[in-house]
């Protein structure tokens, strides 16, 4: 057998070192600026114990009660939950960004919005005259051969037309392969065409749009004959347009022909006043009081103090087959703005005074989180077209007419023309109707996602419009009226009642409408709200909420601590490439048991600094500090 020996620390010894130890931590707790505590259960008491938090202290006091400890913790911390539960909503309100509507009555001197008037009738431009003439006779043996109806046209020069020849060769070609055509219902498909069940109410008229390749045609239909030969011509009228090569051929202006008289505030409008541009539907079309240099202002409200015009509504020379109205049309719109004739306008009667009065309303909308508006249209993903500014409508137009060229090769005539692109025209472009009413038709059920990508202007000015009519010129005074129109403006009277109109246009009054729009929820209401909530379920301040973060904050610091403390004596106990000690009691064994007998050996170990006094003597050893071996 073997024994060890283990030399033993003085008693004396022992006592001065423990000393020293407690010494030098008095002396660090005295010197230190920041309290640690030594257990999460010091920290949580002194926490409840000192805190503002209502209800806290009742998790001490009543420590020796455990049922009122359990009680006052569950009651703690449910009203912990419910009061982030709180927390959570205001958070979620506020980041929706809600938006408070301000209504605001402005009173001042307004400037007169823009006017334009349309004469309603495409006119007949002597550039494209024979063409139309052409087009006016394929009609007219289309309407005889579908509905036996002899058309009566207004020739203009028919042997002229004879000699073009090989331009109605063309037109006739082109017109062939878009016919107009007579379908039967969908009810009615199987039955033949003579069958006595049949008849011409039955049918459906349209005309046929196939591919380039003729591989895929579909029949553009319509319930309504009218709409059906209108839309067919007008197809045509538009091709026989975009093959102009200089559009100033169609600026053909008739101001003082359409325009008998112009007053504003008691002033009499010259062509300063006025700008000129041609529309395929609605002929010439003038727009007043659109120069941003000399804008109107109203000095009064009232009818005696804004726009008075008369117009002329006889149609002479124009083209049937496009209008089948009589009159004008007028739209009123904000300057630098393009008038879509289409969407605002509505129409002027003949031989009625036209009485429009209006109210200015404002829109201010927020941007940025609170809405999707944008401020000019620069973060819009679709280029403006117009030399415009930007609007809603504006962008959508210009989303529309970059599909049609991307998708068909060539702009479409009543947009504006995009760079390096050309008008449709199918002597160029032989199926351009075709990809035209296919793309139209995925515009309106928003596949090209232009109502997606156009947002709304977060500055809007609109015009409440409201009207009177009454009969201009009456009974007992239409003959001077009439008389003084043919001697001034050389008026040659054909058709008294439906010859002219008045249009008379102004403010009703100078008060005028602002909607803005203000944050609903501010972080300044936020931490209100978050106060209130914070007062009802705990009755505290702002400290309380520092006390509170305090006690996360050494909570967090104790737990580094502790982790540290806890690696540290790891390294101690075990440090890393040193042989086995006395500690690892297995490793002692298995390098005894290696060993050959009946060798006898004696280890003497002196010990000098271990972790804790208990573990000065290893296991397995004896009193003595020897160890026997058999």
């Amino acid at each position: 057998g073997g024994s060890v020996k283990a030399g033993k620390m003085p008693e004396g010894e022992k006592t001065r070192q423990c000393k020293q130890e407690e010494e030098q931590r008095q002396k660090e707790e005295r010197e230190g600026l920041i309290e640690f505590y030594g257990s999460y259960q010091e920290l949580f008491q002194f926490f409840c114990s000192n805190t503002t938090i209502h209800g806290a202290i009742r998790l001490v006091c009543s420590k020796k009660n455990k049922m009122k400890t359990a009680f006052w913790s569950v009651l703690f911390f449910l009203t912990f939950g419910l009061m982030y539960w709180q927390f959570g909503i205001l958070y979620r309100e506020y980041f929706s960004y809600p938006v408070n509507l301000n209504l605001n009555l402005n009173s001042d001197r307004l400037t007169f919005p823009a006017v334009t008037l349309c004469t309603l009738n495409p006119y007949r431009y002597s550039a494209i005259r024979k063409k139309l003439d052409e087009l006016d006779q394929i009609t007219h043996q289309t309407l005889l051969d579908l509905y036996d109806y002899n058309m009566s046209l207004a020739r203009s020069d028919w042997s002229t037309v004879s000699t073009q020849k090989r331009s109605s060769r063309s037109l006739l070609h082109h017109v062939q392969r878009h016919p107009l055509r007579r379908q039967k219902r969908d009810n009615l498909v199987n039955l033949p065409e003579n069958s006595p069940s049949v008849d011409k109410n039955d049918w459906k008229i349209g005309f046929v749009l196939c591919s380039e390749n003729n591989k895929d045609c579909f029949h553009q239909a319509y319930s309504s004959g009218v709409d059906a030969v209108r839309e067919w011509y007008s197809f045509h009228y538009i091709n026989i347009l975009a093959q102009m090569p200089d559009a100033k051929a169609l600026d053909e202006s008739d101001f003082e022909n359409f325009i008998y008289a112009c007053r504003f505030n008691e002033a009499t409008c010259d062509k300063a006043n006025y700008t000129h541009f041609h529309h395929p539907l609605y002929g010439n079309c003038y727009t007043f009081n659109d120069n941003s240099s000399s804008l109107w202002t109203s000095s009064l409200p009232g009818i005696n103090n804004g726009l008075s015009l008369v117009v002329r509504t006889e149609q002479n020379d124009f083209i049937p087959l496009l209008s089948t109205v009589t009159g004008a049309r007028v739209m009123v719109h904000d300057q630098n703005e393009p008038a879509f004739m289409d969407d605002g306008g509505f129409n002027v009667r003949p031989g009625i005074e036209t009485s429009i009065s209006m109210r200015k309303e404002m829109t201010v909308r927020l941007g940025g989180s609170y809405s999707d508006c944008t401020e000019d249209g620069s973060d819009v993903p679709v280029q403006n077209l117009y030399s415009s500014r930007y609007t809603e409508q504006v962008c959508i137009r210009s989303c529309f007419q970059l599909n049609m060229v991307d998708r068909c090769g060539c702009a479409y005539y009543f947009y504006p023309l995009p760079s390096r692109a050309e008008y449709c025209d199918y002597t160029k472009h032989v199926a351009w109707g075709y990809c035209y009413y296919k793309l139209l038709a995925e515009f309106k059920a928003d596949v090209l996602g232009c109502f997606h990508k156009c947002r709304k202007p977060c500055k809007m000015t609109e015009y409440q419009l409201s009207a009177g009519y009454s009969r201009w010129p009456s009974a007992v005074s239409e003959d001077w009226v009439f008389y003084m129109l043919s001697q001034q403006n050389k008026y040659n009277i054909t058709s008294k009642r439906n010859g002219v109109a008045k249009v008379n246009i102004f403010f009703e009054e100078w008060n005028y409408k602002t909607n803005g729009e203000s944050p609903a929820f501010t972080v300044v209401t936020l931490l209100s709200q978050l106060g209130n909530q914070w007062s009802l379920w705990f009755g505290s301040s702002v400290l309380s909420v520092i006390e509170l973060a305090e006690l996360i904050l050494d909570f967090i610091t104790i737990t580094f601590i502790l982790a540290l403390r806890w690696f540290r004596s790891r390294q101690q106990l075990s440090p890393p490439g040193s042989p086995p000690n006395s500690h690892d009691n297995s490793a002692f064994q298995d390098e005894a048991a290696g060993l050959s007998p009946p060798h006898r050996f004696t280890v003497e170990a002196v010990v000098t600094m271990l972790p804790s006094y208990n573990s000065l003597e290893p296991r397995g050893l004896s009193r003595d500090g020897e160890v026997g071996h058999e």
